[in-house]
């Protein structure tokens, strides 16, 4: 660790900071603390999945709100004497020594051994009038997310690739009432065996671009072509365009790797980037990664975490340990003195 005086090192230098406080970054945390390392989590309050009321497929867990989740994950790390701020990291850099200096939105700057990036990422939806105030109850994205909860109602599918048939074909597990809203994806682009899978599956095809929602009694009853047509659905599925917060891991050199959900961290199976010490979980990682997959992305990296540290510091006795034995060898083997000069006359 670069030289600090014991001012710095109490209050600003961690082992382990991690950026982004959702449940990747708190599972990382709870690891960490439990296992006495001196760690900080850096929370922006900005949870991806804070639009919907609960949270499903997390065993144990299965419908729980997503804020009290976070909420006792919170009191959880807190038993172990973990740090938590509210504020965001907005820079990152390594020193000299290969550790990171990480500056908070509020001017802040601590020091890392290692750092965990949990920032997760946007959900950018389509530019449809009434989309966002909808998103997360009858306007959705994930049929395992929320699919039990609309079962057997009458759903639309809004395209905006061609591979939003795969949705709509995805959703009629859910519901045998599926229109596929082709919006701004001309018809010809979809394959024959597309065209031949909708079908099988009884999935209307309905051209032309998507004007709005109608919303009645506060709930979703119709989706509005341009051209003033309604259709009645009861909840409409969508793939909004994932935009990953990587903005920390791009300045500190991590390889990227584009995907059709776009670019995200090359990491090893731990969560480990190209750069050393530098660590991604959650949805900062990947696209699909569940709340229960992303706090097993953050555990795994914890854990690995943990072991690097032990180990860079056992290491570092034992070279330290090879030097004084090195050191007190030479002292003994050198003359305290000048060699005496007797010598035998012949």
């Amino acid at each position: 660790m670069t030289e600090r005086n014991a001012e710095d090192v109490r209050e600003d230098a961690y082992e382990v900071v991690v950026a982004g406080g959702g449940a990747a970054g708190l599972s990382a945390a709870l690891v960490l603390g439990r296992a006495r390392r001196r760690t900080l989590v850096v929370d922006a309050g900005e949870p991806r999945n804070a639009p919907a009321a609960h949270m499903q497929g997390f065993l144990s867990r299965d419908g729980m709100p997503p804020a009290e989740l976070l909420a006792a994950g919170r009191e959880e790390i807190a038993r172990y004497g973990v740090g938590l701020v509210r504020d965001r990291a907005v820079r990152a850099e390594r020193d000299a020594d290969g550790e990171f200096d990480v500056t908070l939105a509020g001017g802040r700057t601590v020091h890392a051994r290692h750092l965990v990036v949990a920032t997760g990422l946007r959900d950018e939806l389509p530019p449809v009038a009434g989309l966002a105030g909808r998103f997360g109850r009858d306007v959705l994205h994930c049929p395992y997310c929320h699919g039990w909860e609309v079962r057997d109602q009458a759903f639309g599918v809004l395209a905006t690739t061609p591979m939003s048939v795969h949705q709509a074909l995805m959703v009629t597990q859910w519901s045998k009432d599926v229109t596929l809203f082709l919006h701004e994806v001309a018809r010809e682009l979809l394959s024959d065996g597309d065209l031949r899978r909708l079908a099988a599956a009884g999935v209307e095809v309905v051209p032309g671009e998507v004007a709005g929602v109608v919303v009645e009694d506060d709930r979703l009853t119709g989706v509005r072509l341009a051209d003033g047509t309604v259709h009645a659905r009861e909840a409409l599925f969508v793939a909004p365009r994932a935009v990953p917060n990587t903005g920390l891991l791009e300045q500190l050199g991590a390889e990227l790797a584009d995907t059709p959900f776009g670019a995200y961290p090359v990491i090893d199976e731990r969560g480990l980037t190209t750069v050393p010490g530098l660590w991604a979980a959650g949805n900062a990682s990947g696209f699909a990664e569940q709340v229960v997959n992303a706090a097993s992305r953050g555990y795994r990296a914890g854990a690995a975490i943990n072991g690097e540290l032990l180990f860079a510091d056992l290491d570092a006795a034992v070279a330290a340990a090879q030097d004084a034995e090195v050191t007190g060898a030479v002292a003994v083997a050198e003359p305290a003195g000048d060699a005496p000069r007797g010598s035998a006359q012949v």
